[in-house]
This record gives C-alpha cells, structure tokens and sequence, in this order.
C-alpha cells in the first residue's frame, strides 16, 4: 500500500551515545582552560599583594595600642568562634604579648619567605583581629576575607619566596589547577565590594544629587590635611566640582567592579586609576591601612596572571651582592 517497511528505510547514522557525550567534556574543558594555565599563578605581582596586606594589618598594631584596640572587659567577650583568636588564647591580660606575636607573624609574611608555610599564620592573625579587636575599619574585613581566599594559592605555591618567579619546569597539576580556581573567587570578591559599594551608595541622597563629598570632606576626623584643604575646599565648594568629584567615585567603583569582564588594556588602566583612588583616600582621609589593604585587592584583582614585579635595578643590584658576598 505505498508503506515502507522498517527493513527498508535508509539507515540513519547513530549519534553519540549519551555516555560519551559526558566524557569528551572534560576533555574539552581541558583543551579551553590549558592556554589560561600555562602560566603559573605564583607571580612577584601575588608577592606584592600578599606583603601589602599584611603590612596594613601590621600598621594597625603598631600604631593602636592594645587599650585602643581590644574591648574585651570579660571572659564573655571570649566566646563562639571568637574564643579560638589570638587574643582570648593567651591569658588575659596578654594583650601586648598578642599584638607582638601577630606582628612577628605579619613581618615574616610581608617579607615574602616561604608563602606555603605563612599561609595559615596569616589568615589566622587576619582573622583574630576582625574577631578579637575593635575600632577596625573595612580594610581588616577586606584582608581577612582575601586572605582566606589566598589559602589555596599560597599553599600551592613552590617558591622560597614569593618575590621568585616560579620554576619553569612546573608541571600544570592539581595544585595549579586549585590556585587558579582560588584566584578566580578572589576575583569575585572584588568586584563584589566595588559593585556593592557603589550600589550602596546610590541610595543615599547626598551621593546620588552629587554632594556627598562637601559633606564627606568637613566631617570631624575626616578633614584632608591642611596642606591639601586649600584645594579640596575650593573644588568641593563649586557647585560643579564637588559633583564631578562626587560622581567620579561612583564612576570609577562601577568601572572596577566590571573590570574582569574588559580588554586588558582597560584593566591596567583601571588598576592605575585604582591605585591613585586608594593612596587619594589613604593621604586626604589618612586612611592608610584601607589604603594597604585595597591597593592589595586591587593587585591580585587586575594584575595580569604571572605578572612578575621589576623591582628597581639598585635593589636588584644589592640583593646580588648580598647573596654572593653570603657565598
């Protein structure tokens, strides 16, 4: 009856079997992500960011005494996971003692020597400050937080110091393959607390009509110095200026928060607009330990993966001679 019957239809040709499907994506995924891990992670860029974090955590130390510090009265202020810092380990009354235990740790870790074993040490003194002491600002929430995140990365990492370019026979393993991962939340993170800075600050009057900053900069405790008040009264005092200036930070937080998603040659730019917004904050705010800690952030954040850090040609020049005067 014009049917065709099974037999004699033209074969169709077998597609992959679902079970194979499944296993040619790791191999794609591989042959994706091979180029991006060709480079090792553990650059002098990571090594400056890791010594900027924990110099602003040192800064903090030595600067504040423990009485400005701690506000622990009590055993009770000792309890849940704030119990395991530093500052409720050793007796009490060892406050000092803890402030110059955690700043021997910091000295090391800034120094860049042995970044597999300083790791841990940092973290934990990073994140016994945020639980123990008080009077902090955000820049000790930022380095707690990176320094967690950099825990992989770190303990992954082969070198003696994290000044030294990795060893060019590095194979690309496990280790490689977890440091980048860890680098990638790093990532997320940043650009989390720009975007949410600067969506936070959307919702405030002052920022979003582009007044902010002649309020900002007249708040006691927060003047620019006196070297620097001339010109920053006089820009905030302009109905024009002090609208730039107000929405140019609002500008530059958003920039950043996409800046992973730009060309390369927007990101180095946007790292160095970053870096000047930061040591602004630090000099005009005399907030120099968010200052540390951001610039770090913004390192691990927008540095090219492997950026390798040239150090000027005198130090190199004396580290050499040190090493073969050593010899």
């Amino acid at each position: 009856m014009g049917l065709e019957r099974p037999a004699d239809r033209a074969p169709v040709p077998a597609g992959p079997a679902h079970g194979e499907l499944l296993d040619r994506w790791p191999a794609r995924l591989g042959r994706r992500c091979r180029p991006a891990l060709a480079v090792a992670p553990w650059s002098s860029g990571f090594g400056l960011a890791r010594t900027l974090l924990a110099t602003g955590t040192c800064a903090t130390l030595l600067v504040n005494p423990p009485a400005v510090l701690l506000s622990m009265d009590s055993a009770e202020d000792c309890t849940g996971p704030a119990a395991a810092g530093i500052w409720c380990v050793l007796p009490a009354g060892q406050g000092q003692h803890a402030a110059w235990a955690a700043i021997a740790v910091l000295v090391v870790v800034a120094s860049g020597w042995r970044p597999r074993w300083t790791a841990l040490p940092h973290w934990y003194i990073s994140w016994s400050v945020i639980a123990n002491l008080s009077a902090l600002d955000g820049g000790d929430h930022i380095t707690a937080t990176l320094s967690l995140l950099l825990l992989p990365i770190a303990l992954t990492d082969p070198r003696r110091w994290h000044w030294q370019p990795p060893p060019a026979d590095t194979a690309i393993g496990a280790g490689r393959v977890v440091a980048y991962a860890a680098l990638v939340l790093v990532w997320l993170q940043v650009a989390v607390v720009y975007l949410h800075a600067c969506i936070a600050k959307l919702g405030v009057t002052e920022w979003a009509d582009g007044t902010a900053m002649f309020y900002w900069l007249r708040t006691p405790g927060y003047e620019p110095p006196d070297l620097l008040r001339p010109l920053i009264e006089a820009v905030t005092g302009s109905a024009v200026g002090v609208t730039l200036f107000t929405w140019s930070v609002l500008v530059l937080e958003f920039a950043l928060a996409l800046a992973r998603l730009m060309p390369a040659e927007l990101r180095r730019l946007l790292l160095v607009a970053g870096l000047v917004f930061h040591v602004g904050i630090a000099v005009v705010l005399e907030l120099v330990t968010f200052g540390l800690a951001m610039s770090g952030a913004l390192l691990l954040y927008l540095l090219p993966v492997g950026h390798q850090v040239r150090l000027p040609a005198i130090v190199v020049a004396r580290v050499g001679g040190a090493r073969r005067a050593s010899r």
